[in-house]
C-alpha cells in the first residue's frame, strides 16, 4: 500500500463501498418481501361489522392505552391475541365476555389501571368484538411473545 492516502483512492473506497451496500439494502429488501414476510391477505373476512368495530377502536381511542400487533399504547395488555385468551376461540362466548367486561368498567379496584366505561350498546360491543376476533387470525409471527399479552 502507498505510504499516501490520494484522492483517487478515498474515491475508489467511497464508491465501492457505496455499490456494495446499495446492493446488501436490495438483497435484504427482496428477501424480506419474497421469502420472510407472512402471507397476510385476509380481506375476504372484512365484514361490515368487522369495519363498525374498527371504527370504535378508533373512535374511542383504544390504542391510546392498549396496544393491537404491538402499535399503541403499553398502559393496557395487548388486545391481538385477546379472542384466544378470553374467547377460547369460540365467538359466542368471546361476545358474552366483551359484553360482561365492557359493562364492568371501571372496577374501582385501588391501585389497579381503571378501563373507562365508554357507554356502548350491545351491539357496538359486538362490533368490537368482531374486529378483535378478526385481528386475533392474522398471521403476526406469533405477536405477543407470551398469552397474557
Amino acid at each position: 500500500m502507498a505510504e499516501r492516502f490520494t484522492k483517487s483512492m478515498a474515491r475508489n473506497i467511497y464508491l465501492g463501498g457505496s455499490a456494495f451496500f446499495v446492493l446488501l439494502f436490495l438483497a435484504l429488501t427482496f428477501d424480506t418481501q419474497l421469502r420472510a414476510m407472512p402471507e397476510r391477505d385476509n380481506r375476504e373476512e372484512l365484514t361490515e361489522q368487522v369495519v363498525r368495530g374498527k371504527h370504535l377502536w378508533e373512535k374511542n381511542n383504544c390504542v391510546g392505552c392498549h396496544s393491537i400487533m404491538g402499535e399503541g399504547a403499553y398502559f393496557a395488555p395487548e388486545l391481538a391475541n385477546v379472542f384466544d385468551r378470553r374467547g377460547a376461540g369460540d365467538t359466542e362466548v368471546f361476545k358474552s365476555y366483551m359484553k360482561a367486561w365492557m359493562n364492568a368498567m371501571p372496577t374501582n379496584i385501588p391501585g389497579r389501571r381503571q378501563m373507562p366505561n365508554f357507554g356502548l350498546t350491545d351491539a357496538e360491543i359486538e362490533d368490537l368484538a368482531a374486529f378483535l376476533e378478526w385481528t386475533s387470525k392474522i398471521d403476526d409471527n406469533n405477536w405477543p411473545p407470551n398469552i397474557e399479552g
